[in-house]
């Protein structure tokens, strides 16, 4: 039900207005909730109270005229059209309210309802368009199950699951490692949810800092903090009744962790520095490259929040673990990527697939676009050239030699990671301490064939340490011996 919020000192014409919107019906049930305002300031309060969707406006007010008021009340109401109504036919005046920013003008008396009604439709229709091109920008590529591209097991299974989540409205959980395809697999699940197009508005929770992301997420009121100098719809509200993806949410902080828990509870929220409560009516999914097990553990993350989360769990594969999809993936990213830089590399040799499926992909397929897109740039050609392509590591290490923290390690074809060996030249492959830990870690694993005692005097550490850091990295048991 929308709320429309007329204002006018003319007792019988608001009296005839509100009984004629309240009798309009839409899909059985009413379509407005009507409040009314005969002064100025009384119109002001009651937008604020009520968040109105469409204000139909009149012009003369004994305290003030609706073209003095119309920039307040949009504060006020955010998003709100704003339909101004006078008795008289002024161009000038026209000309201002439509400045100010009146989304139309109508003449009084009316003939009949029916071009009102018709202004107050297209007032509502063109405010859900404007949110959605306000808060989807780039949203609004649709993902097709298309774009999840590979044949391995581990793909197949996974297209499997999203099949099951989408025929479902409950909150999801996935997991996975940067430049995995998280975002992806959740727009897939929304587009492939509904019938008919609904918001998908994502948000990284590790790009804003706390004091922010409250207000980005809930919106905030008219004076809740310095700089909030109007009413800011959240993403939560902003979403409507499609998705709220919650990227990297394992980096929430507690205090936000609370507040979404209660959120997720009660399916209701306040703006920051509101009192009125909105109903939570979007899909909520979650994801996060973080051991979420882990944090709880260590109490970084709430395990009630986690256990609210994980109704649906997806874990997403890292792309050294489905190798076998790799070509299918460089095929697919060319013709996006060809697109993009306005190139045409279709030639991919053999030996250049052969290379790229044996390069270490730490950042998964996000690491493998950005190595495509350099090598498409700098391509002569239609061929794709293996110059422009990261380097494998020294002959020495591939063919089995090499030394790990001053000990002597024979890889058996398997090869060190390259910001052990060679110089690094591009600053962006630099590994975090994490990654380059968990990498040393996996890649001794194998030389020793998951013997944990070797493992540990290769690295210089204790049997409890290297139990506590499998667990943390997640590797896999058959790694293990």
């Amino acid at each position: 039900m929308e709320t429309l919020l007329i204002v006018d000192d003319d007792l019988s014409l608001l009296e005839s207005l509100k009984m004629h919107f309240e009798d309009i019906e839409h899909d059985g049930a009413p379509r407005y909730q009507v409040v009314t305002a005969t002064r100025a300031a009384e119109a002001l309060r009651v937008a604020h109270e009520v968040m109105p969707s469409v204000v139909i406006l009149d012009m003369k007010l004994p305290d003030r005229t609706g073209l003095d008021i119309i920039e307040e009340m949009k504060s006020l109401c955010g998003d709100a059209r704003i339909i101004l109504v006078t008795a008289f036919h002024d161009m000038e005046t026209t000309i201002r309210a439509m400045k100010a920013g009146a989304f139309d003008y109508i003449h009084k008396p009316f003939p009949d309802l029916t071009a009102l009604d018709i202004v107050v439709s297209r007032a509502l229709e063109y405010r859900q368009l404007s949110r959605r091109a306000a808060t989807v920008n780039v949203e609004t590529a649709a993902a097709r199950l298309g774009d999840i591209v590979g044949t391995s097991q581990l793909m197949q299974q996974l297209v499997k699951e999203i099949g099951k989540v989408a025929a479902s409205r409950a909150t999801v959980l996935i997991h996975g490692e940067s430049g995995t395809g998280k975002e992806l697999i959740a727009r897939v699940i929304h587009n492939y949810s509904y019938d008919e197009p609904k918001p998908f508005i994502g948000i990284n929770c590790s790009a804003i800092v706390d004091t922010l992301l409250e207000s980005e997420l809930f919106g905030h009121e008219k004076g809740a903090f310095t700089g909030a100098n109007a009413v800011k719809p959240g993403k939560f509200e902003m979403a409507e009744d499609g998705t709220i993806f919650l990227d990297e949410i394992g980096d929430m902080s507690l205090m936000l962790q609370a507040k979404l828990l209660r959120v997720l509870q009660e399916r209701e929220f306040e703006r920051v520095g509101g009192v009125k409560r909105i109903k939570l009516r979007a899909r909520v999914i979650a994801a996060t490259h973080r051991n979420l097990v882990e944090e709880v553990s260590t109490s970084r993350f709430r395990e009630d929040l986690y256990q609210r989360l994980k109704v649906i769990t997806l874990q997403l594969p890292p792309l050294r673990e489905r190798r076998d999809d790799i070509p299918s993936l460089v095929h697919h990213l060319l013709e996006r990527i060809n697109e993009k830089v306005h190139k045409r590399v279709t030639r991919v040799p053999p030996e250049v697939l052969a290379h790229l499926m044996r390069l270490p992909w730490r950042g998964n397929v996000r690491e493998l676009e950005n190595v495509l897109t350099r090598a498409v740039v700098l391509a002569p050609g239609e061929v794709l050239l293996a110059d422009n392509l990261p380097a494998l590591e020294s002959n020495e290490l591939e063919h089995g030699g090499g030394h790990v923290n001053g000990h002597p390690v024979h890889t058996n074809g398997h090869s060190l990671p390259g910001f052990l060996v060679a110089p690094i030249d591009d600053p962006s492959r630099i590994p975090t301490l994490e990654e380059a830990e968990r990498m040393l870690i996996e890649l001794t694993m194998t030389v020793t064939k998951g013997h944990k005692g070797k493992t540990c005097q290769i690295l210089g550490i204790s049997r409890p340490t290297l139990e506590r850091k499998l667990q943390k990295y997640g590797v896999r048991q058959d790694q293990q011996v």
